[in-house]
């Protein structure tokens, strides 16, 4: 039971959205095309511009050996710190945690039950069932980009057409590729994609109902999936906020509470 619930956890601490706004995008036809390099440093430059989120709504997995949906509040402090409660019925809570890149700590209220230990590719793996970093799986879930290591390379493939921009980075050590899909009139990243080295589709995700947040493009509405592992999570935010003064994670516990190091 417990790897069902951290399961629903990992995959909500990466999630990050943002107070919305509506913009109307830009008509295609006054779009500026943008060389590879330009995109680059505005899509992480979008990236950086948010510092904290609060925000709430609903989250769907689907997978052969689990099915299930459940409300959820979480907060986030860049750059590395998330707090998630998961509530059931009538805002019974259920479970909360506190994830950093270094470590979690995870509280099974129906079990009154504390389980710790350190945040690695390993913990990772076992729970997503693909082979992928902390950092690049929180931008895929976030519907962001971390592009800091990209700004100086050139992609390895780049096109657009009068809609989007498609632009793939291969993975020497892997052999693999990721691809993105970006709207050319407001820059939003709409899909991506990480195949492995043999050409197999390891991880994809699509993101729609995008609103402007202090100028950046961002999806209120998230699904993932692991085409392999026939697993797939839906994510739905419906109230945000962003970058509001005075945030901070207060993640507590009961004293009789039962720990587990793992």
């Amino acid at each position: 039971m417990i790897k069902k619930q951290i399961y629903i956890a990992a995959l909500l601490f990466t999630v990050i959205g943002f107070q919305p706004g509506c913009v109307p995008s830009k008509p295609t036809e006054e779009v500026e095309i943008l060389a590879a390099d330009r995109l680059v440093i505005k899509l992480e430059t979008n990236r950086r511009k948010i510092k904290t989120f609060e925000g709430n709504g609903t989250i769907s997995v689907e997978s052969p050996q689990f099915s299930n949906s459940a409300s959820f509040s979480v907060i986030v402090t860049k750059p590395d710190s998330v707090f998630l409660a998961i509530n059931g019925p009538f805002g019974i809570e259920l479970a909360n945690a506190l994830i950093t890149k270094k470590d979690f700590q995870f509280y099974n209220a129906m079990g009154n039950t504390l389980y710790r230990g350190q945040t690695d590719n390993d913990l990772l793996r076992e729970i997503f069932r693909i082979n992928i970093s902390f950092t690049d799986l929180m931008d895929a879930l976030v519907g962001s980009v971390n592009l800091t290591d990209r700004l100086y390379k050139t992609p390895d493939d780049y096109n657009y057409n009068q809609n989007q921009y498609d632009i793939s980075y291969n993975d020497t050590e892997t052999g693999g590729k990721i691809k993105y899909v970006v709207d050319m009139r407001d820059l939003g990243i709409r899909e991506f994609v990480i195949n492995s080295g043999e050409g197999t589709e390891l991880l994809k995700g699509i993101y729609g109902g995008f609103r402007m947040f202090e100028q950046v493009p961002v999806p209120q509405n998230i699904r993932i999936s692991n085409q392999k592992d026939k697993q797939e999570i839906y994510i739905e935010y419906k109230e945000m906020k962003v970058n509001q003064p005075g945030v901070r994670i207060q993640f507590s516990f009961p004293e009789d509470a039962d720990i587990v190091d793992l």
